[in-house]
């Protein structure tokens, strides 16, 4: 199933997609989902600043509706500030925002989050601190390192993946496609951006208009090894 019911956050937590959106707007939850796909092997760095698909897509490697969206945006490939705006990625925001605004995560007057989504951030960041630097995602299974990066961002990412996140665009300068110096790299359509974070969590709370909490991730293990060349600093996809 590409959608599940929305869980109940007093007794289920959003997943890593919706923790992401509610921490730093619509670039961060996109990030975690192209993270997810990349530790699947369905998507890889492209050209320097973007991201692309591998092939044909693996049975088991789409397992949330914002992934599914990812990939299939990335019909050519993309930079950071580019993919949310393409409208397959645009619509599945949108609803995981409405299922937000369900889930009372967050508020559409006066937009931002609600005090019940600032508690569930506060409590997760609480037991689950900032990888340390360069720590790599050795031993963690693949939903705590979705978990990790959406609720610290970049510099998390940096930590555990750190040539990805460099050759991607998704954290450093980066995002040279979306400059306009590769063709192909920047998008017609027009943008929408819930609100913008930080990597602390002290975003400025704008608003959307809600989105989802899907569950029934996968929690095998994630093998590592490939991705440990030397990281650059924040910023970009958060």
């Amino acid at each position: 199933m590409d959608r599940t019911t929305t869980p109940d956050p007093a007794t289920s937590p959003p997943d890593p997609y919706a923790i992401a959106l509610l921490r730093g707007g619509d670039r961060a939850a996109v990030t975690v989902a192209v993270l997810a796909l990349h530790l699947r092997g369905a998507v890889d760095a492209g050209r320097p600043g973007t991201v692309r698909r591998t092939g044909p897509r693996a049975a088991g490697a789409v397992r949330h509706p914002l992934e599914k969206a990812v990939r299939t945006g990335l019909y050519r490939p993309a930079g950071p500030r580019e993919l949310p705006g393409r409208a397959v990625v645009r619509r599945a925001l949108a609803g995981m925002r409405d299922e937000l605004v369900a889930a009372r995560l967050l508020r559409t007057l006066p937009p931002g989050r609600t005090r019940a989504a600032r508690r569930i951030l506060a409590d997760l960041r609480e037991h689950r601190p900032m990888p340390a630097e360069r720590a790599g995602p050795h031993g963690l299974v693949e939903e705590e390192v979705l978990l990790t990066v959406a609720l610290h961002g970049g510099r998390a990412l940096t930590a555990l993946l750190p040539r990805f996140a460099r050759d991607s665009g998704l954290t450093g300068p980066g995002a040279l496609a979306d400059e306009g110096l590769f063709p192909f790299g920047r998008g017609g359509g027009v943008r929408a951006v819930a609100f913008h974070g930080d990597d602390t969590g002290r975003a400025a709370d704008g608003g959307g208009s809600g989105g989802g909490a899907h569950g029934g991730h996968h929690h095998g293990g994630f093998h590592g090894g490939h991705d440990f060349g030397g990281g650059c600093g924040g910023g970009g996809f958060d």
